[in-house]
């Protein structure tokens, strides 16, 4: 049986503009499961990102409850949301956001430091994992404007993965790359989760979702169903019909 990671009951969440309230998510309530590859799925508007960012306690919810093991984060304060996501979680964004006056090691580093003040076991576990990501010695000694859109998201990979995160969240991580460094950076969660890495990833492309060896996809803020896909093999037909049909059948 699967170790729940993260669990929530009720969850809801609304915003106010123009005098009108929007629910954005409506009494979900969701598991998601340690070591798996979670791929949120809908179309715009859906509520996929407000999903992640309140899973991961980058928002908090209107109401319901957020459970990440045996803590209740949606109880937690600002401050302690700030400490919770330092500790247990990774972020990889479609925009980058690294440092531009800061080599490509020191923005990685700066991430490590906010947990870990051992700068040495730092570097080396950075380096471990840039040489993981095929990011040679030389390249990681740049600037972020010096290097591809490619190499900086798979940078930022690096950086989220510095703290040993329990889960790494990533939304639209190949939105801004074209085909060949998308690629290669699914290619890289996909190792990292074959490792053992608990990730979840909101996505609208299919070539990315079919990494996943589950896909919820959302629809006005509500869960609308689930694929089990299994474990992530390439050129594998069947998954790509078997994803296509669960798509089509929720509308997509």
């Amino acid at each position: 049986m699967k170790e729940i990671l993260i669990k929530t009951e009720r969850l809801s969440k609304s915003f106010s503009g123009g005098g009108v309230m929007q629910h954005v998510l409506k009494n979900i309530d969701l598991e998601l499961y340690k070591g798996d590859f979670t791929v949120i799925m809908g179309a715009s508007g859906a509520g996929k990102s407000t999903l992640l960012y309140a899973l991961s306690g980058m928002d908090t919810p209107s109401l319901g409850k957020i459970t990440f093991g045996d803590k209740v984060i949606s109880d937690l304060s600002s401050d302690g949301l700030a400490l919770f996501r330092k500790e247990h979680c990774g972020f990889v964004f479609q925009q980058i956001y690294l440092i531009e006056t800061m080599s490509i090691l020191d923005n990685v580093l700066a991430a490590g430091l906010l947990v870990n003040k051992d700068k040495k076991a730092l570097a080396a576990r950075a380096r471990e994992l840039f040489a993981a990501v095929d990011i040679s010695e030389e390249t990681i000694n740049k600037f972020p404007t010096q290097i591809s859109g490619g190499q900086a998201q798979r940078a930022g990979i690096v950086r989220a993965l510095i703290n040993s995160p329990e889960i790494l969240f990533a939304d639209e991580p190949t939105g801004a790359l074209n085909s060949k460094s998308g690629l290669d950076v699914l290619d890289t969660l996909t190792s990292f989760n074959e490792q053992g890495q608990s990730v979840v990833m909101v996505t609208h492309d299919m070539r990315s979702a079919r990494r996943g060896n589950r896909i919820l996809y959302i629809k006005d803020g509500i869960v609308m169903g689930e694929c089990d896909l299994g474990k992530y093999q390439p050129n594998d037909k069947e998954r790509h019909k078997k994803l296509s049909d669960f798509l089509t059948e929720m509308g997509w």
